[in-house]
């Protein structure tokens, strides 16, 4: 481990980043947000969050009172799933370890925010036949790439359209797991509709090919992704519902910005949430990737999309938007963002290095490195063992 090579940091203590915002509920400092990282060290079987260290993950990064923690993509059901080792909200089970997690934030004087997560084809196919589940999507038999399509013909679990009782059942869902969260001490939920996953293959033209009213039409592939906000609104309220969008990503094979009418799907959408907004139902927040990450396995500065920006949001949502994507080594960039009141600023891969770096990002301090082969290792390894900077500074780090 050691810190970040070639980054000049800007202290940005006195900026609005660290200038009090409400979001739904919550009270919060500074307008630093951890995002949904995923991790793989939950449990199998039972997609059960780590005893022994998930808890102590989320600890440690929520140190800093005020600050909003959206935690890991949880998946809804079992049928929602299809990784082993991420996490869900549907069991007691796995509750009892996410009270846990969620105790121990609100003691730091943090929130936290689950992410209520839903795969679809970007499932494996062979791990969703083996518990006898589905492997669905918006539309039969339109595959991610040519190795998943091998996967499902291989383990004779072919891509499923979903039918419209099947629609139904997993809005259920989310409703179940959402309640799950509330009732067990959440602040609020985030619905995951980006980087390729169920919803934004119900949104995506490239995936969704049905012929019915969730198809076909920029309004048809909206209604899916409206009709679980809805119902997310009507039984947790909206103030305590936030959303993730990715609208340049291709993770997943989306379209991304090359499409130009994908920005026309993002409006309709987004707009329909203000609508809604103006008459008492305005979520928590919206929450958008950057074009400069349209997949994020690349790393810093690859894949970026120059051509386009989430600056359209402003002029349909009034509501508070959290921005995502290589802002940790661009502090400029934030002070400028953070101008507006209603911006928020989501730190990912280096929160994950850094665990105090709420801190770092107000003095100005130096960042550790990430160690991009632990990110998804069933090992406390790259999980919990980063250094604050204190603790770098007494194993003997330098600054120079």
């Amino acid at each position: 481990m050691a810190f970040v090579e070639d980054f000049t940091p800007i202290p940005l203590e006195d900026t609005n980043l660290f200038k009090p915002i409400r979001v739904g509920d919550c009270m919060l400092r500074n307008r630093i947000v951890m995002p949904p990282l995923t991790r793989m060290r939950a449990h199998y079987p039972g997609n059960i969050p780590n005893r022994f260290w998930a808890r102590k993950y989320y600890d440690q990064r929520s140190k800093s009172p005020g600050t909003m923690i959206i935690t890991e993509g949880a998946f809804i059901s079992p049928q929602a799933g299809g990784y082993d080792n991420a996490p869900g909200v549907w069991s007691s089970e796995q509750m009892t370890e996410w009270k846990s997690i969620f105790k121990k934030v609100h003691e730091n004087g943090s929130y936290i925010w689950p992410q209520l997560w839903a795969l679809g084809r970007a499932a494996y196919p062979e791990v969703l036949k083996r518990d006898g589940l589905r492997f669905d999507s918006a539309s039969d038999g339109i595959y991610m790439d040519t190795e998943m399509e091998s996967k499902a013909k291989n383990c004779k679990n072919l891509q499923h359209g979903l039918t419209k009782v099947e629609i139904k059942q997993y809005i259920k869902d989310y409703i179940h797991a959402a309640k799950n969260c509330m009732s067990s001490g959440a602040d609020g939920i985030e619905l995951h509709a980006a980087n390729g996953y169920l919803i934004n293959q119900f949104i995506d033209p490239i995936s969704n090919k049905r012929k019915d009213e969730y198809g076909g039409s920029i309004e048809n592939r909206a209604r899916f992704i409206l009709e679980i906000v809805d119902d997310l609104v009507q039984e947790v309220g909206s103030e305590h519902v936030g959303i993730r969008f990715s609208p340049y990503g291709t993770f997943g094979t989306m379209s991304g910005g090359e499409n130009p009418t994908i920005m026309a799907q993002y409006c309709y959408i987004i707009g329909k949430l203000e609508e809604r907004a103006q008459k008492g139902k305005r979520l928590a927040y919206i929450h958008l990737v950057e074009p400069r990450v349209t997949n994020p396995f690349l790393t810093e500065g690859q894949g970026a999309y120059s051509e386009g920006s989430n600056d359209f949001i402003y002029s349909i949502w009034k509501g508070n938007i959290i921005r995502a994507g290589n802002f940790a080594l661009h502090p400029e960039i934030v002070e400028e963002l953070v101008k507006d009141e209603r911006t928020l600023i989501a730190y990912g891969r280096y929160f994950i290095s850094n665990p105090d770096l709420v801190t770092r990002v107000a003095k100005g301090l130096p960042l550790n490195r990430y160690e991009r082969d632990k990110f998804y290792v069933m090992s406390e390894e790259g999980y919990t063992d980063y250094p604050t900077y204190t603790e770098a500074l007494s194993l003997g780090w330098s600054n120079a």
